[in-house]
């Protein structure tokens, strides 16, 4: 719309009565006069308004034709109209009205206002600026002339019997077109006498300066001479073809040559899109909407926007996989081997998909199940996600969560934003071309969240078994059924995933591969780290080896991981030097034995060094075990005394917890001093400090609360602390001993360095079926509940008389 050349404004609210957009709809040009039969109850009570205030009242034609018993809406009407003033009213007593109106005056709509009874709207009225014919006379001149030129056209046709407009060379016209001296008049004039299209009709009502608007009509006049021109050389040639058939023959013959010289192809592509939705076997509500969608497109001119973006939405609704789908595998035997094929160890996440395997064969029909893996990098997460979807025989879909902090990347974008787009879920449901796949949502943790909205909160739905059966695209508008979709999601924490999305998941943890499984994970095939990487390399068994030791090597001194993408690396860089060797010396057959002796010829000096066992029994020095994310450790808990106040300092990094738990072994001692031969002066005068080496790592938890209390007595009593003796547990104010966490790891730990015995709280009895059977067998587990039985076993001399005996050897050697 252009700006209006305009002598002054006049803002009014006027009642409105809205035409339908058809070729028979009354025209609103300015200076015209109408009749008007009012048969809606909207436009009769807009009438009824009108007339008992000022009897002006707003004409606006609606944008599409409405569906029978759709309410008219703002968004339904054109934004420029018509004033127009009731001359004289009549009501046959049928509901209706019938007014004679004269138009008065172009107007723009500011704001509609809606009631229960009728439309009204807050306008503008256009005032046209006057005195323009001497600097438009040409094309007032120019408009006069093709006005002319289309009459005689239109006149022939009316020869040869055509229903064309009556009427356009009588001198009633001829005096109407002559006697305007305004540019805008006369373009109005011409435009309420040719038969424009609903489009150009509103075309030139939109068009507010009075030159462009007679150029707008100068457009139409030439294109409906050429129109004309066109319509004689098709019905020439339509005559000569169907001279001896049926009319209706004539007529479809007619239509289709006007098709073809126009190029208008797009009438049939809209009947097969028809089709195509009809046989897509879609819900019936997506049907329906995009059949509706289809019928707009019908009525929309292939050049305009719009018609590309409903084009676009049927095409997404067409490409959805509505029916399609994969067979499952059912066959457990055989998804048992792909699983163990493809990974070593994780039997939880396995045996929970064999579960549901053997459900669906009962009931061959179930929701898919949402599980979370919830484990540190590199321990085989996605790539198991992988191997479930072939184990179950779907298709695989991977979406990365990490980072996404738009609501939009979720549920899509709403159709009314230019370039919008489905969300995620559908395009990747589009692209897999299956209902049923596996989704895996990668690293669901690291979800953020911005003004955009929040995504996490978008997921809700979409991992609610109750509720994805009907989930709502923002861009679709349309159920979409996910309920037969498997989603695994994968997370390196629980801590920072939303309570409300926790809820709908079962949580598997991956708590890390103990130094065994590595080995295990290292050397199994086919696929392997060393065989996978053996074929990578182009290298085979006959040119590099490892052994056992040195592959307990790479993973103690080498990485530091819980995973084992490190340990992949390394293996790696051996098996490059490898291949640099054979090249460089031409020796294809050439063999390399890794060992611990040679392996740093490959990969350089060691990176990392393990916490040793004590060699000797010390005062003041217990032997603690703790969890990381990399696996279980050893450390040496130190306690000394000296002169002082009674100060209690605490080194090494311990935070918050483990402060609190140095405290309450503090307290713990204080409270039973007598029973262990210490008096309260001794506290008083002395000072004591607690340290836990390797200071630049910061350390937490409860789990080494009897460790401190085992050093702490120790210092204060001067007896020695057994070095073969590793213990953890949590200890209160009244020496009870409560569980704690990662007794796997933490005994592999001891293992490791050569430690046997343990001791380890009661209540943890049941954690042992973690720990593999044949380190279980190689390690004596002291099961206590009070710090008494602690410092029995702990200690190279005891203190009290224990309230229960709980025994142990005198040297540590591994069981038999």
């Amino acid at each position: 719309m252009n700006s209006p050349a305009t002598k002054e404004h006049e803002t009014v609210s006027l009642p409105v009565i809205y035409l339908p957009p058809d070729f028979d709809a009354i025209l609103i040009f300015p200076r015209t006069k109408s009749l008007l039969n009012v048969a809606r109850q909207m436009g009769v009570q807009a009438t009824h308004a009108a007339l008992r205030s000022n009897r002006r009242i707003l004409l606006l034609y609606q944008k599409v034709e409405l569906e029978e018993g759709e309410a008219v809406t703002p968004e339904h009407l054109q934004v420029v109209g018509a004033v127009a003033n009731i001359i004289e009213s009549y009501e046959p007593g049928d509901g209706t009205i019938r007014i004679a109106i004269a138009v008065e005056h172009r107007a723009i709509v500011l704001r509609f206002t809606e009631s229960d009874d009728f439309l009204s709207a807050d306008v503008q009225i256009v005032h046209e600026e006057i005195g323009l014919s001497s600097t438009s006379g040409s094309l007032m001149k120019e408009a006069r002339k093709l006005f002319n030129e289309y009459a005689k056209t239109r006149q022939q046709e009316q020869g040869r019997g055509s229903h064309s407009q009556q009427g356009l060379t009588s001198d009633e016209v001829k005096r109407s077109i002559k006697e305007q001296e305004e540019p805008g008049h006369l373009a109005d004039t011409i435009a309420g006498i040719l038969n424009l299209t609903p489009w150009e009709r509103q075309a030139a009502i939109d068009e507010l300066n009075p030159i462009k608007r007679l150029q707008l009509i100068i457009q139409f006049l030439n294109q409906a001479l050429e129109r004309n021109e066109l319509r004689d050389d098709i019905h020439n040639q339509v005559r000569e073809s169907v001279q001896k058939t049926h009319r209706e023959f004539y007529l479809q013959e007619q239509m289709k040559v006007i098709q073809k010289e126009l190029g208008r192809d797009d009438i049939a592509e809209v009947d097969e899109l028809r089709e195509q939705v009809k046989n897509a076997g879609m819900s019936e509500e997506a049907e329906e909407k995009a059949l509706k969608e289809l019928d707009r497109l019908a009525q929309i001119p292939p050049q305009s926007a719009e018609s590309g973006v409903i084009r676009t939405y049927v095409d997404w609704i067409l490409a959805l996989p509505w029916k399609e789908g994969t067979e499952h595998q059912l066959q457990l035997p055989e998804a048992q081997r792909i699983l163990d094929e493809d990974h070593y160890g994780l039997e939880k996440p396995k045996e929970n998909v064999l579960e549901y395997l053997a459900v669906l064969q009962l009931v061959k029909h179930l929701k898919g199940p949402i599980i979370c893996l919830v484990g540190p990098p590199g321990v085989g997460k996605t790539s198991f996600g992988k191997s479930i979807a072939r184990a179950t025989g779907r298709k695989f879909v991977r979406m990365s969560l990490g980072g996404v902090r738009d609501e939009a990347e979720i549920r899509g974008h709403r159709r009314t934003y230019i370039g919008a787009i489905p969300g995620r879920i559908i395009q990747g449901l589009r692209d897999v071309k299956s209902k049923n796949p596996l989704f895996l949502l990668d690293e669901i943790d690291k979800l953020s969240s911005d003004f955009r909205g929040d995504p996490a909160s978008a997921l809700l739905e979409v991992l609610d078994p109750e509720q994805n059966s009907t989930f709502r695209d923002h861009y679709m508008d349309i159920a979409f059924d996910l309920s037969d979709v498997m989603f695994i999601t994968t997370a390196n924490t629980r801590v920072t995933i939303p309570p409300a999305l926790q809820d709908r998941m079962e949580i598997i943890e991956l708590p890390g591969y103990t130094d065994f499984e590595k080995h295990n994970i290292a050397t199994f095939t086919p696929n392997g780290l060393i065989p996978k990487q053996l074929e990578r390399h182009g290298l085979s068994d006959d040119n590099v080896t490892f052994t056992d030791e040195a592959i307990f090597e790479m993973i103690h001194k080498y990485t530091r991981e819980a995973g084992v993408r490190n340990l992949e690396r390394t293996i790696t860089t051996v098996m490059r030097k490898v291949a640099r060797e054979i090249v460089t010396e031409e020796a294809p057959d050439l063999k390399v034995e890794v060992t611990p002796a040679n392996l740093s010829d490959y990969l350089g000096p060691a990176k990392w060094t393990r916490t040793k066992a004590e060699e000797r029994d010390e005062v003041g020095v217990a032997t603690g075990m703790v969890w990381t994310q990399i696996g279980g450790d050893i450390v040496s808990v130190e306690a000394t005394t000296m002169q002082g106040e009674g100060k209690l300092n605490m080194t090494g990094q311990l935070q918050e917890v483990m402060r609190e738990s140095v405290q309450t072994a503090v307290a713990y001692i204080r409270s039973r001093a007598d029973s262990f031969g210490l008096s309260d002066n001794r506290f008083e005068q002395q000072d004591i400090h607690i340290h836990i080496p390797e200071g630049a790592v910061p350390k937490d938890g409860p789990s080494a609360g009897i460790t401190v209390a085992t050093a702490i007595l120790s210092a204060l009593t001067g007896k020695s602390v057994r070095k073969d003796v590793a213990m953890t547990g949590e200890i209160t104010l009244r020496g009870r001993v409560l569980p704690i966490g990662g007794l796997k790891e933490k005994a592999l730990a001891a293992y490791r360095n050569g430690i046997f015995d343990i001791i380890i709280p009661e209540e943890n009895e049941k954690d042992e079926a973690d720990i593999p059977t044949e380190i279980r067998e190689g390690i004596r587990f002291h099961k206590v509940n009070d710090m008494t039985q602690v410092l029995e076993l702990a200690l190279t001399d005891p203190i009290v008389e224990p309230e229960v005996s709980v025994g142990m050897p005198v040297a540590s050697q591994p069981p038999v």
